[in-house]
């Protein structure tokens, strides 16, 4: 074939072949691979009759045989460019970018609007009360935490009417003072009896007019009209314990019947056990012996049930109690729990719910913290006991108790000291323990021989005086003089002394029973006459001149204790 016919035949148009040479930025024309190309435009021709003011434009070059002509287009007006010209288009990538920043840019939006207003509705499920300055102000998470627990036996709620008394106001049914300590390895949670007899103290209140009215203390009756009696509030209650352990509570939670029934649902039920067969008509607990996973209705009739458990009493009760809040808190710190979003939702929902708290935890954030700091336990160090207490020996027919003062004072002083009652590896350097206790090894001078200035350094006022007294008449420690005020309070008390006089600051250790650690090499300084001599400061923890201030590293024996790791089956 001749090129005509090859023409016809391959069907070449030039107009379709026009295209954008990316180096000039212009249209050129490609007729084939091996043909040569011609930018655009070309030469311009006159203008054909009846074309309009602006003339036309044709393809440059001469007219090929068989190859029709490009079509004519209209001259653009001065100053414009062609219809042919390039328009820079976005790529399909960054198309696809944007759309997509675009849709995540609502969704985090739209999720941050649902966040806040899931955050606003749980902060509404809230209800606080002030504490009333009965509480150190709130936990702080760098040092050990108080909080105390109360289940009232108030019927709130549909579904309650069998339960307790129909007329109650609300008492302090059951209370344990929960203390975790400064490190978060341990803790320890102390039940206090119900029918324990106290002295409740006077109580200022917020009225729910938010009118302050102070509710006059009564002596020797149970703990449990420290809530509800005479319209006394929960933080009547934080006082109460304050004056029977001397521990004052950071934070407290209220819980009634409908809490103990709705936290076991939210989490599928807890696992309990009992020795025995119970049928106990009082509290409706109906349950065979051994195992049961027990939520609701059951749930509450399990820790209410005391006739049935023990000796039927209160203590027997307490044990049921001990056993079931094991068991939910080994529930909580499950995996089952932990990994659930739809459980964790459901317990966010019921617990802002069900339970009241002090004005400092009025927040779902500050619950957030708390529950934090709590989750950093583990189940197999949170020990269960019970203040140590007796029969009330007033009574003829055995219905209250009385505190045990031989065993109970150790109890409270061990929480205070932050001391386990299990066996933990605290995560102290061993080798900064043993350097303390050294300071108390090697010789001793004679009594006589110590000279030691005194000083008060956050001790009860005239302390340092006490502390003198004490020792010229009682110890023969005649070169001691009281210097007075320290610059700053302390915490602890603290015995400061040169590398030459270790033999007397062992010696002043060993009488007031001090530890290695209040001992603290460093200068010796000069008393009234000018002589050197030894820095006694007494801190905030000085009990009085006589009484050790070594702290025990071990808790004292108590008549009962469980751990929340361990199932105990009811007797």
């Amino acid at each position: 074939m001749d090129a005509q016919g090859r023409g016809r035949a391959d069907n070449i148009d030039p107009a379709d072949q026009w295209v954008l040479n990316p180096n000039t930025g212009e249209y050129e024309l490609r007729l084939t691979p091996s043909a040569p190309q011609s930018p655009v435009p070309g030469p311009r021709r006159p203008a054909s009759p009846g074309a309009g003011a602006g003339g036309t434009r044709e393809t440059a070059g001469p007219e090929i045989p068989g190859q029709r002509r490009r079509r004519a287009e209209p001259e653009p007006p001065a100053g414009r460019r062609s219809r042919r010209q390039p328009v820079k288009k976005k790529s399909k990538a960054k198309k696809v970018l944007l759309w997509t920043g675009g849709t995540m840019a609502f969704v985090l939006v739209a999720a941050s609007a649902t966040a806040y207003l899931y955050i606003k509705h749980l902060n509404d499920n809230i209800t606080s009360v002030s504490d009333d300055g009965a509480s150190t102000g709130g936990f702080s998470k760098d040092k050990a935490i108080n909080l105390l627990i109360i289940g009232t036996d108030k019927r709130t709620g549909s579904g309650n009417e069998g339960y307790g008394d129909a007329g109650s106001v609300g008492h302090a049914d059951t209370t344990i003072l929960l203390h975790i300590s400064k490190d978060r390895s341990n803790a320890t949670a102390l039940s206090i009896p119900r029918d324990l007899i106290v002295n409740v103290p006077d109580c200022q209140t917020q009225q729910s007019d938010g009118s302050e009215k102070v509710i006059a203390g009564t002596e020797n009756v149970r703990f449990n009209t420290s809530l509800g009696q005479d319209g006394r509030t929960a933080s009547c209650t934080v006082r109460t314990v304050t004056e029977l352990t001397g521990i004052q509570a950071d934070n407290f939670m209220v819980a009634d019947f409908n809490a103990v029934k709705t936290l076991t649902d939210a989490v599928d039920g807890v696992e309990v056990c009992l020795g025995k067969d119970i049928d106990d008509k009082q509290s409706h607990l109906k349950l065979s012996k051994g195992t049961h996973k027990i939520s609701g209705e059951t749930a509450l009739a399990f820790v209410r049930t005391r006739h049935s458990v023990g000796f039927g009493g209160d203590l027997s009760r307490i044990q049921l109690q001990q056993q079931f809040l094991s068991a939910l808190m080994r529930k909580l710190s499950s995996n089952s729990t932990l990994t659930s979003p739809t459980k964790l939702l459901k317990l966010a929902e019921v617990g802002t719910k069900a339970l009241t708290v002090d004005s400092q935890l009025d927040s779902i954030g500050k619950l957030k913290d708390l529950g934090l700091e709590l989750g950093k336990l583990n189940p197999k160090n949170l020990t269960f006991t019970t203040i140590p207490v007796l029969d009330n020996p007033a009574e003829k027919v055995k219905a209250t108790v009385v505190l045990n003062e031989t065993k109970a004072p150790a109890v409270f002083q061990a929480i205070k000291d932050d001391v386990s009652f299990t066996a933990v590896k605290k995560k102290q350097a061993q080798a900064g323990k043993d350097a303390a206790a050294a300071r108390l090894e090697g010789s001793k001078s004679a009594a006589s021989a110590v000279r030691v200035r005194i000083l008060n350094g956050g001790a009860p006022p005239g302390s340092a005086q006490e502390t003198l007294s004490w020792l010229q008449n009682q110890e023969g420690v005649l070169k001691s003089e009281n210097a007075g005020n320290a610059d700053a309070e302390l915490s602890k008390t603290t015995l400061e002394y040169a590398p030459d006089q270790a033999d007397q600051a062992r010696e002043l250790a060993s009488l007031m029973g001090l530890s290695g650690s209040a001992m603290k090499p460093g200068k010796s300084v000069v008393n009234s006459q000018g002589l050197p001599a030894i820095t006694l400061t007494l801190g905030k923890d000085f009990q009085g001149a006589g009484v050790s201030l070594t702290t025990p590293t071990t808790a004292p024996d108590v008549d009962s204790k469980t751990t929340a790791d361990k199932v105990t089956c009811a007797k």
